[in-house]
């Protein structure tokens, strides 16, 4: 199968590359290199810098006659979106609209795309949430995501093109990137190998639903695979928090640093939580690395980056 992979270069994006690649598919990925990483590339996928907004980008299509798109490639930080709603919504609702012209114009079959579970649902009325949950997103993020969500079912409606959303809960792992916004599991342990005090927002206790990526790498591979049209979280239905997380990968590190608190974050989530029983069902996955196999694992990836 020919698979376009936006986003390839990123944190999830990549690894779904070289799951893709090991099962023998034929891979182009399309990453402008604004938060993606040149070394995160399989070298046996083809590369394309480009950004998703761009209107010759159906000279890619064009040429290869792509058979699915695989939709990571994201203005992922939920804070930036709140500064810019306008940029948030340039890349995340125009850029995947440019994607799916495409896909109508040169006859692609199916679409999947990289959804949000934490930011889609807002704050839960119950816990986990599953698919049914009310969708209250509180940021121009979430509108997003959910905005394409709604084009993905008007694409298939109206042009036949099958969709799968997979609304991710808070994903970790190798390849996270310890300087931005997303991601406190990459920010704590790079913090603490380099020999820095990290910093708690608020008093530590708002929760989030923690997926390894490989979990997640697990559930796009079995969306491929399936022909229908769906959405799925992808979660572990555990909640943990954040001054957990600290003290886990304190005692994985074995960092000396105390537990320090800054102030809240405004408008942050207090608790997400995700209901994974759809997915299970449809097909068959479920989560199989725990959260403390899962850090080790992170750690251990930014350990030894550190002595390249």
């Amino acid at each position: 199968m020919k698979i376009l992979i936006t986003g390839g270069a990123g944190f999830i994006g990549s690894h779904v590359v070289d799951a893709c690649i090991n099962a023998g598919h034929s891979v182009i990925i399309v990453d402008d290199l604004s938060t993606g990483e040149v070394e995160n590339i399989n070298e046996k996928a083809t590369f394309i810098q480009m950004d998703i907004r761009d209107e010759t980008i159906d000279r890619l299509f064009e040429f290869h006659q792509f058979d699915l798109v695989i939709h990571h490639a994201a203005q992922m930080d939920v804070r930036k979106s709140v500064e810019d709603p306008s940029f948030d919504a340039s890349v995340n609702i125009l850029g995947t609209i440019n994607l799916l012209e495409n896909c109508k114009k040169f006859g692609v079959k199916k679409f999947i795309f990289a959804s949000t579970g934490g930011a889609i649902y807002g704050e839960q009325d119950y816990f986990p949430a599953d698919e049914k949950h009310p969708v209250r997103p509180l940021s121009p993020y979430g509108i997003a995501k959910l905005s394409v969500e709604k084009y993905l079912f008007y694409y298939e409606a109206v042009f036949g093109i099958k969709y799968i959303c997979l609304r991710y809960a808070n994903v970790y792992g190798p390849r996270q990137n310890p300087h931005g916004e997303a991601g406190v599991v990459a920010i704590f342990a790079n913090k603490m190998l380099s020999g820095y005090q990290p910093i708690i927002n608020g008093d530590g206790k708002q929760t989030r639903d923690y997926v390894n990526v490989m979990d997640v790498v697990r559930a796009n591979m079995m969306a491929i695979d399936y022909d229908k049209s769906d959405i799925f979280n992808v979660g572990t239905g555990i909640e943990t928090d954040v001054n957990t997380i600290f003290n886990m990968i304190k005692k994985i590190t074995g960092s000396k640093c105390t537990e320090k608190h800054g102030p809240p974050k405004q408008g942050e989530q207090l608790r997400s939580v995700l209901d994974y029983s759809h997915i299970q069902k449809v097909l068959g996955w479920q989560p199989t690395i725990s959260l403390e196999k899962g850090l080790e694992m992170t750690v251990e990836y930014f350990r030894t980056k550190k002595l390249r």
